[in-house]
């Protein structure tokens, strides 16, 4: 099967079309034969080596899968051959999914929503189960609450809008004004256009924040929370300091780290199959550009979902 390795860190020219084995389903395992994945931040971390999760080179990038069920190993029982099929299988750990074919354990990938083509469909586990995690999980969101999203016109800001607006909550954004009718449109309340205006002077009394963006969004986060409101972060997982300088605010911190989760896979499939969730894809490249579409989204100002097909 063709597939994108890369032998080093570096930038995207290091990502190489290659052609590598075809990987065979182990217990519990099934083989899809993708139709599409998705490029997302963390990827091109992992692949500079600023973020070495999955170990040192060679390997192959990837976990958003959406494809057809090739081969199923004896014994799993929640596909058949020829299901349609999406998910986020073994992250943090390597998945592979910038190829022609992946294998996944069953029970992290759920069939694919059906009002979503495939590019749409990869374009939505890390970044659904992500917010579905932080925002339902972690954070609790109930009806009536106020929640402020950064990065709302992104990838996984886009679609934390529409789970946060299922869940009855007052959606603040932050996003460029060039996003902010799309934005509207997915149903977020009130947006403000980071460039122009200190978001910390534009709103108060929050429930709850989603940080997805790193930096010294966090911090100054806390000055928009009620007494006793939650910021949860995506991206400052192992800042040790943030429990303690919430307090400080009186408010609290918590981070989510996305898991495979069929069960979330799932709600969000119900959530788009009812109307309530749509993905955004912004541009798509062919498997063999791969690095073209790591410079797309290292450019910045991407709405919605960068996704690969093959």
């Amino acid at each position: 099967m063709q597939a994108i390795t890369q032998n080093s860190f570096g930038g995207p020219d290091v990502l190489t079309l290659t052609e590598v084995p075809r990987p065979d389903p182990g217990p519990t395992e099934v083989l899809v034969r993708m139709r599409a994945t998705s490029v997302n931040p963390v990827e091109l971390f992992v692949r500079s080596g600023a973020f070495p999760m999955i170990g040192p080179p060679p390997f192959i990038l990837g976990w958003d899968v959406s494809g057809v069920v090739e081969a199923v190993d004896p014994g799993v029982s929640r596909f058949a051959v020829g299901d349609e099929v999406y998910g986020m299988p073994y992250f943090p750990k390597a998945a592979g999914a910038y190829a022609e074919y992946v294998v996944a354990p069953s029970r992290q990938l759920a069939h694919k929503p059906a009002k979503l083509s495939h590019v749409e469909a990869a374009g939505l586990p890390l970044v659904g189960l992500t917010a579905w995690q932080a925002l339902v999980d972690v954070a609790g969101v109930r009806a009536g609450q106020r929640v402020l999203i950064h990065g709302a016109g992104g990838g996984l800001g886009h679609v934390a809008v529409q789970v946060a607006k299922h869940l009855g909550a007052e959606v603040i954004g932050t996003a460029s004004a060039g996003k902010h009718e799309f934005l509207r449109e997915l149903g977020a309340d009130q947006l403000i256009d980071y460039r122009e205006t200190d978001f910390t002077e534009a709103v108060r009394d929050v429930d709850v924040v989603l940080e997805p963006i790193g930096g010294d969004y966090a911090v100054r986060s806390f000055s928009v929370l009620r007494p006793g409101g939650l910021l949860v972060t995506a991206v400052e997982r192992t800042n040790t300091a943030l429990p303690g300088l919430a307090r400080q605010h009186g408010v609290r911190a918590a981070a989510v780290a996305v898991e495979p989760d069929h069960v979330g896979l799932e709600h969000l499939a119900d959530l788009v199959d009812a109307g309530s969730l749509r993905v955004h894809v912004g541009a798509t490249f062919p498997l063999a550009e791969a690095a073209r579409a790591h410079e797309h989204v290292a450019a910045g100002g991407v709405q919605g979902k960068t996704v690969l097909t093959m």
